[in-house]
């Protein structure tokens, strides 16, 4: 039984990604601006193959930068407009996208490891995140799956192959190259 099957087996068509070294290309300095977000080759197609498996999609990032004023609100929009229209163009969308705006010491919940913005996902979708599909590239996002007994998945691409080396990684956790190549396997017959 593959990934998606399980998933579908219990019930879940629920599927939560991380934005930055999932989706687009990632950056020690930040992505700050439209400019500077830029999709992972296949990732949008990825994501649009998953919508017409039926799946619903959740993107779920933490955003520190606008609690370190590295930039503002508006940028945060226009990065995310540049995304659902280059998805869009690919005849994708995404059902929700949440961040969180805070610092790593505010001490809120929203920020992962914290599951807060799953629970908020799982809120405005009206689905369980139980047996739902995390794919990350951090031991963060992973550890907020495993929190709310979704299926982790780790992908390569990002901070992917610092975390996959480092290890201490949830159990059952699935390792792939890219999202693509995830998705690959989530929807392989």
């Amino acid at each position: 039984m593959n990934i998606g099957e399980q998933a579908h087996s219990l019930g879940q068509k629920l599927l939560i990604l991380d934005r930055d070294g999932v989706i687009n290309k990632d950056s020690d300095a930040y992505i700050k601006s439209a400019d500077e977000w830029i999709p992972i080759p296949k990732s949008l197609s990825a994501i649009s193959r998953l919508n017409q498996a039926g799946f619903l999609i959740g993107v779920a990032t933490n955003q520190s930068g606008l609690a370190r004023k590295l930039f503002a609100e508006p940028a945060l929009e226009q990065m995310h407009s540049k995304f659902k229209k280059l998805l869009h163009k690919q005849a994708g969308h995404i059902d929700a996208l949440v961040y969180c705006p805070h610092g790593p010491d505010d001490g809120c919940l929203c920020r992962k490891p914290k599951p807060g913005l799953y629970h908020k996902i799982s809120e405005q979708l009206g689905v369980p995140l139980e047996n739902a599909i995390v794919i990350g590239d951090s031991l963060r996002d992973l550890q907020a799956a495993n929190a709310v007994q979704a299926i982790p998945i780790l992908v390569r691409t990002g901070k992917g192959k610092i975390t996959e080396k480092q290890g201490g990684l949830p159990a059952g956790t699935k390792i792939f190259d890219t999202l693509s190549t995830a998705v690959d396997a989530i929807l392989k017959p």
